[in-house]
């Protein structure tokens, strides 16, 4: 397994989902780091990574 990068961990149980990590993702692209998100199963996360990370 490899480190990654994660900008931000929304929990997968909040009350407005993925929104949070949504908004992030897009602030931080917005001020020049591309960002997308992802879901971590095993953590039942919401991660705001760097855009193109798999």
């Amino acid at each position: 397994m490899t480190a990654r990068e994660v900008f931000d961990r929304i929990p997968a149980g909040n009350p407005r989902g993925s929104w949070p990590a949504e908004e992030k993702a897009a602030e931080l692209t917005a001020a020049g780091t591309p960002a997308t998100v992802l879901m971590d199963l095993a953590s039942d996360d919401f991660l705001v990574v760097p855009a193109g990370e798999r």
